[in-house]
């Protein structure tokens, strides 16, 4: 157990030069993973907008402190990093984070869609001139309709799918409402698969009782009298 671990540190500072300092550069930051916080002191805090998230985000160039006005530039939105940090393996409060590093930002989030996995942050006063490249959204190509059984059990369904979308950003979902069936959601998916996955999900991590539309696809239309 761990044999040659002490030589191969020694040789990555040995043989791999250090990283360009870009520090002075408008921040570039991207997002690789993200979870809604329970039980920390942040997440006591009254929200004002939504629910508290926490990214783990890799630092490319610039510097972030706490209390920095950020810009999520996929989605256009911006707000405050209420706490940033690093993970050593647990979250460690820090008053700055610099290019090159690795850690997390917590802030208040309006909805998960506001800032997606994959997305560039920088700073809202001196935006960076382009996102950091990778990202691309992802295109549904199947959707289908989600109502819950009880119509009670609505708020929860949309919790739930907020959750899911934190990790599956192929998941895409709008409110919708039925005549027959009530309140529910039109969701998009990446296929059949992918359907089932999220539905037998829904059913089984977040208990509830769904009633799904059967599946379609967007197609175009091609008028021959134009």
């Amino acid at each position: 157990e761990g044999i040659g671990i002490l030589e191969i540190l020694n040789a990555i500072v040995a043989r791999i030069p250090p990283p360009e300092d870009t520090s002075k550069k408008p921040l570039r930051a991207f997002i690789f993973d993200r979870e809604v916080l329970y039980g920390s002191a942040i997440a006591a805090m009254v929200c004002l907008y939504g629910r508290i998230l926490s990214f783990t985000i890799f630092f490319v160039d610039g510097t972030m402190k706490k209390g920095d006005r950020v810009y999520f530039m996929a989605s256009g939105k911006d707000y405050f990093a209420d706490e940033i940090g690093v993970l050593s393996p647990s979250q460690l409060q820090v008053e700055e984070l610099y290019a090159g590093e690795v850690g997390y930002l917590s802030a208040s989030i309006r909805t998960v869609a506001d800032a997606r996995v994959g997305d560039t942050v920088t700073h809202y006063g001196r935006k960076a001139d382009n996102s950091l490249p990778g990202y691309e959204e992802a295109t549904p190509m199947v959707s289908c309709g989600l109502f819950p059984v009880d119509a009670d059990q609505f708020p929860d369904l949309c919790d739930a799918l907020e959750k899911l979308q934190l990790n599956d950003a192929a998941l895409k979902f709008e409110p919708e409402t039925s005549s027959a069936m009530g309140f529910g959601f039109i969701c998009g998916f990446l296929g059949l698969l992918h359907m089932e996955i999220v539905q037998e999900r829904l059913e089984r991590e977040y208990n509830l009782s769904l009633i799904t539309t059967a599946p379609s696809v967007v197609y175009r239309v091609h008028c021959v009298n134009g």
